[in-house]
């Protein structure tokens, strides 16, 4: 075993070098502070806190526990509970679900019942496999029903929705998506949740650091009841989730999560998460702000060179995310592997016209810029980066020729900015 372990150091080494000479487009990934890091490799790390809600001390949520032991991490928690609260402009929130898939599954459990429909958005037009029946929607024996898409606008089309809402009456409107380029109809379809009596559900596992800087759109007051998400796209914590609430849902969310689906936590996820909303209540609004301006850079810079880069006309995007269709120059797949032999790392994705058996090689690619930005580059590095794409997707250059340059631009983009390190 001890040279199993050796090698199993060794790519942990590989994978930190590797990754550090890159250029990390995958749109649900992010890179931590060193202090969000220390957290994840803290003693909480070891620990468990299983437990109800309990009173408040000045002005902070305390618990009242199952287990000793927990006296500093019902600080921590009470933290991050409040931090989100106000970051969020929410009621409540609970921190116990430990993805963005399971803080979905917090709602289904707490809020709908077997046999219920949810609306969302198709895989192909961009909604997670979370809010289908192939994933967590059908965990909880929920059936769903798909918004009407606007293929041109890239998102949900109202007037059509409203008439199928009220055909279909289902219990969760789920609003937010994998595939997410504008902010969603919150406001305009609320009355008709009303109408329908349904919850109105916000998935921001993409947008969550946007909305944190206030940059994309802002769900409580937009109308939704519900807010989940995973803790690592856009907003710049560990892998894990959250959910927040109105405050009429929260003993119905509190208990979905504990005791309903999850004993203990991660509590090293909720210190990292912690010190991630600090980060971003003091950097969030420029962090984000300096997002989306890269977003519209990069592809800005792509259509210049000859991509097809989806909704010019609406200015290409207002999140973190720049959508590509690249049929016709060999699909998604070929595209995305391409670009990975030379560092570039974005994954392959659906189009809202693809079919799901396209799924080996869909039509598109997806990019996010929200790491990238994260280590300080802005819109003259989003330029470069256009044009090593273009070089190697139309021009046919070499990987590693693009790999090179590729190592040149990122050695000078290491440090984790808009953070307390």
């Amino acid at each position: 075993m001890a040279d199993t372990y050796k090698d199993l150091m060794g790519l942990l080494d590989e994978q930190e070098k590797w990754r550090a000479s890159c250029l990390n487009m995958i749109a649900s990934e992010n890179v931590t502070s060193g202090s969000v890091r220390k957290a994840m490799c803290s003693d909480f790390g070891h620990r468990y806190a299983e437990g109800l809600l309990g009173g408040q001390v000045n002005g902070l949520q305390l618990f009242e526990r199952f287990y000793q032991g927990t006296r500093v991490f019902d600080r921590v928690e009470a933290i991050a509970m409040k931090l989100s609260e106000e970051i969020f402009s929410a009621e409540h929130a609970n921190i116990v679900p430990i993805s963005g898939a399971v803080a979905n599954l917090v709602a289904y459990k707490g809020l709908a019942k077997y046999g219920d429909k949810v609306s969302g958005l198709s895989i192909p037009a961009g909604g997670h496999i979370s809010h289908t029946k192939v994933s967590s929607a059908g965990v909880m024996g929920l059936n769903e029903v798909a918004y009407p898409f606007d293929n041109e606008e890239m998102n949900i089309d109202v007037d059509a929705a409203k008439a199928m809402l009220l055909k279909e009456r289902p219990r969760i409107m789920i609003f937010g998506a994998s595939l997410f380029l504008f902010p969603h109809p919150l406001k305009e379809l609320r009355e008709t949740a009303d109408e329908i009596g349904a919850v109105v559900m916000y998935d921001a596992a993409h947008v969550l650091g946007l909305i944190a800087g206030g940059k994309f759109q802002k769900p409580f007051q937009e109308g939704a009841d519900v807010m989940t998400a995973s803790t690592h796209k856009t907003f710049p914590g560990p892998q894990g989730g959250v959910i927040m609430c109105r405050n009429e849902y929260n003993k119905k969310i509190d208990n979905a999560a504990f005791p309903g689906l999850m004993s203990n936590h991660h509590l090293h996820h909720v210190a990292g998460y912690a010190i991630a909303c600090t980060e971003m209540k003091e950097y969030g609004e420029k962090y984000a702000s300096q997002t989306v301006k890269n977003a519209k850079a990069l592809a800005s810079a792509l259509y210049e060179q000859g991509f097809k880069v989806l909704c010019e006309k609406k200015g290409f995007t207002e999140s973190h995310q720049v959508v590509v269709d690249v049929s016709d120059i060999g699909g998604g797949r070929k595209i995305a592997e391409s670009f990975e032999e030379a560092n570039i790392i974005i994954n392959k994705n659906l189009l809202p016209w693809d079919p799901l058996d396209r799924t080996s090689n869909p039509s598109g690619i997806r990019i996010g810029v929200q790491e990238m930005t994260h280590v300080g580059m802005r819109e003259p590095q989003m330029k470069e980066i256009a044009l090593l794409m273009k070089r190697l997707a139309y021009d046919g250059e070499k990987p590693e020729k693009i790999r090179d340059e590729v190592g040149n631009i990122r050695k000078n983009y290491v440090k984790v900015q808009y953070c307390f390190d």
